[in-house]
């Protein structure tokens, strides 16, 4: 991993986990989930392809995304609405209008 996409991580689980913020939580720790659309099986997805989700949104809750990706898209958005919202609140304001996606960042 290059030091340019450890420093993008790093800054994506600054932002807090946003499934607590789509609930009201804010400052809730978060560690990086790598989105999974537009990759194959087995592959990983890039680096700057990430969100921020505490341990229960991303591995040990029961609407977690590794858990049940259809109950975690249910209740919080897709992961590419997700990311377009992450990449909004970093700065790259126009993920938003290239995904063909509207609303709030973060």
């Amino acid at each position: 991993m290059k030091s340019a996409e450890r420093e993008y991580m790093g800054r994506v689980a600054e932002l807090c986990c946003i499934a607590c913020k789509r609930i009201g939580y804010s400052d809730t720790p978060a560690e990086v989930h790598h989105v999974r659309f537009n990759v194959g099986m087995g592959q990983r997805a890039s680096n700057y392809d990430t969100i921020p989700l505490c341990p229960h949104h991303h591995r040990h809750g029961s609407d977690a995304i590794h858990r049940s990706k259809k109950s975690f898209e249910e209740s919080y958005g897709t992961e590419q609405e997700l990311l377009a919202e992450v990449q909004y609140a970093l700065g790259y304001k126009a993920a938003l209008s290239e995904r063909g996606l509207e609303g709030p960042p973060i």
